[in-house]
């Protein structure tokens, strides 16, 4: 079912794409807006590892600087028949984790100190394990391909404005380009973090079965997310979303915000983990 949701939102994502591009700059102005979405992703499908561990100030750790923690990684990784990934550590106090790397072979788990101190050992590995399913589900590509339709309508609708909404045959719609400019990127981020919720919801089950019990993560989600109340942690919007719980969490509860979260809520995470056992 969560396969089948994601393909429907790419395909809204890649319907949405043609409208805007049709709209407003023809079949010409959409390529162009395409090759340069694609051109901005590649790079930041290639460096995002790098990129992300930079702006949490991460530092990659081995085996005889973080002894269990290497250990547990490298259990887990076995169980899902991953290849070992770079595991490292950010210096924040609020417990967090992510996962990045464009593939399996350059896969990246990442845990914050202060997830190191509050977890127990159960809740500890359901965390590494959700990341883990991550990088097996492959989801930095899905997500990368999410961003270059998302970025070619953003583009798009900026070019839409500068042209006042000109299509194949010259004709030019001031007011269509506004409305572009305004709803073809609202509507990109809608169908972008439904992906990503979906995509969360996935590597929840996964890092269950890794882990061989949904408990663990389930009482590792609720402590995340109180922590996240309390805690505060200095990082962009953008490397945010990477996060195991959003890091960002100081406006839950408005629907709004609800709407346009890379994250689903962590009572229906914890619901559907507790469908699993």
């Amino acid at each position: 079912m969560n396969t089948l949701k994601v393909f429907v939102l790419l395909a809204g994502l890649t319907a949405l794409f043609g409208a805007v591009g049709g709209a407003i700059g023809g079949q010409s102005g959409a390529l162009v807006a395409l090759g340069l979405a694609a051109v901005m992703n590649v790079v930041m499908y290639y460096g995002s590892s790098t990129m992300v561990l930079r702006a949490y100030r991460a530092q990659v750790v081995d085996a005889s600087q973080a002894p269990g923690l290497y250990a547990m990684v490298d259990r887990l990784r076995q169980r899902a028949g991953l290849p070992m990934p770079v595991v490292a550590i950010a210096p924040h106090e609020q417990p967090n984790a992510f996962a990045t790397g464009r593939n399996p072979e350059h896969g990246v788990v990442c845990v914050t100190e202060g997830l190191l101190r509050i977890m127990s050992t159960p809740e500890l590995e359901g965390v590494i394990a959700h990341e883990l399913a991550h990088i097996k589900n492959r989801d930095m590509l899905l997500m990368t391909i999410a961003a270059t339709i998302a970025g070619a309508i953003s583009n798009l609708s900026q070019f839409g404005f500068l042209l006042g909404g000109r299509s194949d045959d010259g004709e030019s719609n001031p007011m269509a380009g506004l409305l572009m400019m305004i709803l073809g990127p609202l509507a990109a981020m809608l169908l972008q973090s439904a992906i990503s919720r979906t995509r969360e919801f996935k590597a929840d089950a996964v890092g269950a079965e890794i882990a061989g019990s949904p408990e663990g993560l389930a009482s590792a989600l609720r402590t995340l997310e109180r922590a996240a109340q309390r805690i505060p942690m200095q990082v962009s919007p953008a490397a945010a979303s990477m996060a195991i719980v959003n890091p960002l969490s100081a406006f839950k509860g408005q629907a709004l915000v609800k709407l346009f979260s890379t994250h689903p809520p962590t009572e229906a995470r914890v619901e559907a983990l507790a469908r699993l056992r």
